[in-house]
């Protein structure tokens, strides 16, 4: 009888433990369904093991700054394994187009100005179901994830940001005695100044560079157009607003305020080893802000950032992003990308180990933590894109893609620049000329 009694009692509770632990089964955010959760002894959920996949591109140096990264990460998230792949530049995309043709791509991968590129070929993931969840963009510049978002799908996350500006030489005002412009000058200033400077200083000094070629959308969104409208697939301009700019420029150097067309071309501003800014010969130029270190250890001159002069619209100047994170469209574990991105931009460590590398951070609680323990020069560089962030907050401009066939277009304004600056074709011819050339250009590459 105790027997029987002892049966029924095991039973009974066989039946109500498998009632209780029936549908443990946990759903994954792409629908499938997952394996149930190991417990611990104390009875709490154990994270089933995942191991994720990022590549990149870069020296050895950033590998390593990236790894550091990756291990701090995993320190966070123990059931994350992250398996880090670099390559030099050169062959980086190479690599990339291979393991996505093949489906053997990484869950996570960097991309740069081409990130238009790969999301028309819908390789990658779509971010939105995570933001707000596992991805925190709540203080990111808004100007960020308009630039990674493609008809109305976010889907690149910037790791670093760039913002352009006037780099200015303070001991070359100092010497002409003229006071360093501040932001919100207008571009009638900016010609009248580097007329003065060159006036003051001789003949072997100019006021600045001639950046028509990387000026030319800056002063479009500063009248309401762009270069390329990629939204509605078409050029943003028009010849007359072309005309404006370049009449700009052909002024100014008639005026004497502008580095000749022939220094121009054997002293590039591209070149930082040959530039006349970090030879002292040159007191502005336009210039990125991570190149702002460079010419910096060059010169012993105090160099300065101030934003583009202003137009009827304000400065046209955003944060560009410098390189990204974007998922693997066909990754198996999407969610986890999504808390490899958050890590990125938002924890504190991780913007410890990888200070500026890829550009500033693009969210401002980042940017004010690394500026407390910077160096004079990223000093600069904190408090000049801080700036821009304020101003695109109260001034918001589209962000710009290069136009179909840049790398034609590119060389077509080039052109264009010297044949005006030379003397072959006056602006009118110069520019009729460039503008029938872009279109052509364009509608070839659509």
């Amino acid at each position: 009888m105790k027997k029987q009694l002892i049966m029924t009692t095991l039973t009974m509770l066989m039946a109500v433990t498998t009632a209780c632990s029936s549908g443990t089964g946990t759903g994954t955010s792409n629908g499938t369904t997952s394996a149930p959760a190991t417990s611990t002894a104390s009875g709490a959920a154990k994270a089933e093991p995942v191991e994720l996949r990022l590549m990149w591109w870069g020296d050895q140096k950033r590998a390593d700054r990236t790894n550091e990264a990756l291990r701090k990460f995993e320190e966070k998230n123990p059931n994350i394994k992250i398996v880090g792949e670099f390559a030099p530049s050169s062959g980086y995309f190479d690599k990339l187009n291979t393991q996505l043709a093949s489906g053997t791509a990484p869950d996570a991968f960097f991309l740069g100005g081409n990130v238009v590129d790969y999301a028309n070929k819908n390789v990658l993931l779509e971010m939105d179901p995570y933001v707000g969840k596992e991805l925190d963009l709540s203080d990111m510049d808004k100007s960020m994830i308009q630039y990674g978002t493609f008809k109305g799908k976010l889907l690149h996350v910037s790791a670093g940001a760039n913002a352009r500006g006037i780099v200015v030489n303070t001991e070359l005002f100092k010497k002409a005695g003229i006071p360093v412009p501040k932001d919100g000058w207008t571009w009638e200033e900016f010609g009248k100044t580097s007329k003065e400077i060159s006036d003051k200083l001789g003949k072997d000094v100019f006021g600045t560079y001639n950046f028509t070629v990387d000026g030319m959308d800056i002063y479009l969104k500063q009248r309401g157009k762009m270069l390329y409208d990629m939204d509605n697939a078409k050029l943003g301009f028009e010849q007359q607003d072309a005309e404006e700019w370049f009449g700009l420029w052909d002024s100014m150097t008639k005026a004497g305020g502008v580095v000749t067309p022939a220094l121009q071309v054997s002293n590039p501003p591209s070149d930082t080893s040959k530039s006349l800014v970090v030879t002292g010969k040159v007191a502005m130029s336009l210039l990125a802000s991570n190149q702002l270190g460079a010419h910096q250890n060059l010169i012993p001159d105090k160099l300065e950032l101030v934003q583009l002069p202003r137009g009827p619209k304000g400065t046209g100047v955003v944060f560009e992003s410098s390189q990204g994170l974007s998922g693997y469209a066909k990754t198996k574990h999407p969610k986890e990308v999504a808390m490899l991105m958050n890590y990125w931009i938002n924890d504190p460590d991780a913007a410890k180990i990888l200070g500026n590398d890829r550009g500033v951070p693009v969210t401002s609680k980042m940017r004010e933590l690394l500026k407390k323990d910077a160096n004079p020069v990223d000093q600069v560089i904190y408090d000049y894109t801080s700036r821009v962030s304020a101003a695109t907050n109260k001034e918001p401009f589209a962000v710009s893609y290069n136009p179909p066939g840049n790398t034609e277009y590119t060389k077509l304004i080039e052109t264009t620049v010297q044949e005006i600056g030379f003397g072959k074709k006056d602006v009118k011819k110069g520019v009729a000329d460039f503008y029938t050339g872009t279109v052509k250009i364009f509608n070839n590459n659509k």
